[in-house]
């Protein structure tokens, strides 16, 4: 079996970083992708062993390339979720001044999170979006379209740039998360900091059908720390949920609500349960304690099977 991880590339990339926090990466090959299509490709083929990709960000939202991807590909699993600070600097060909700039390359997220620094010091520059954001600085040694480009601070490690600006986001405490995408298997055992991802259809478009599926969630004690939708894209009005849920499948109340979906959604995709990246412990109230799911099935069952009452 490969152990080869894949990751949105070239180096120098946020993605590269995340990949970075993985022990079990740490001496095992890394092959740097153009896109999130092809590092799952590789998982499905086998040429790696997992690979790294953004999922959400806490300035844009989800990546809907992402969550479309891992709705449409069966069996993978997420693995384990990581954390990235999102900083930008802004770079250029050696030799080039602030004043020189006129047209910038960037990433269109990552312009998006640069704009109001970019309008503020180069109020007349124009933009040219690029695929990633170290393929916009890239881009500066390929071509003369641009004259500078939005770009990780870790850039300057792997390549010959003039940095201009550094700390240019307009959000300071801009994060990314990343999820470690792994085939369908084993998952990681719970920690009681975990969380659960899963892709849900709703049955039909009719009033109260998405509060249903909330409600399989609610009276179970299950708090959604995402609920995200996606155009399903067969017809206008059908939509599917990508869902994160504190807590892990073994745990009573995760497992129940899990049921509750199962048997609502016409379709239900399940990412996984895996460690929190910020390993806070999942918090709930005593009456959906494992014990008490536990507890109520023997209830049930004495009554089937006429065993007397305590």
């Amino acid at each position: 079996m490969s152990e080869t991880y894949s990751y949105l590339g070239p180096s120098g990339t946020f993605t590269e970083a995340a990949l970075a926090q993985v022990p079990e990466a740490a001496g095992k090959p890394w092959r740097s992708v153009n896109n999130v299509g092809e590092a799952l490709d590789d998982v499905v083929s086998g040429r790696s062993v997992a690979a790294m990709i953004a999922i959400e960000n806490s300035i844009e939202g989800g990546v809907s390339a992402t969550q479309d991807a891992l709705a449409s590909i069966p069996n993978l699993r997420i693995v384990g979720e990581y954390l990235v600070h999102v900083q930008f600097v802004l770079v250029a060909r050696p030799g080039t001044r602030l004043e020189d700039v006129r047209v910038v390359n960037a990433h269109p997220v990552a312009y998006a999170q640069t704009r109001t620094w970019l309008d503020t010091h180069l109020p007349t520059h124009g933009h040219i979006p690029a695929t990633s954001n170290v393929a916009a600085a890239l881009n500066l040694f390929e071509n003369d379209l641009a004259d500078a480009a939005v770009a990780p601070p870790q850039i300057v490690q792997h390549h010959d740039f003039e940095v201009l600006a550094s700390g240019i986001a307009d959000n300071a405490h801009a994060v990314t998360r990343f999820v470690l995408v792994s085939r369908g298997g084993a998952m990681p055992g719970p920690t009681g900091a975990d969380k659960t991802s899963i892709i849900a259809e709703l049955p039909e478009d009719r009033s109260g059908a998405l509060l249903e599926l909330l409600e399989q969630f609610s009276t179970r004690g299950v708090n959604l720390s995402l609920l995200q939708s996606r155009p399903i894209g067969d017809a206008l009005g059908r939509y599917r949920f990508v869902i994160d849920a504190d807590g892990h499948i073994t745990d009573e109340r995760v497992a129940d609500a899990l049921l509750g979906v199962r048997r609502f959604s016409p379709k239900i995709v399940f990412l996984g349960s895996y460690p929190r990246a910020d390993k806070a412990q999942v918090q709930y109230v005593p009456r959906y304690d494992n014990e008490v799911f536990i507890e109520a099935r023997d209830w049930l069952r004495g009554l089937i099977t006429g065993e007397p009452e305590a």
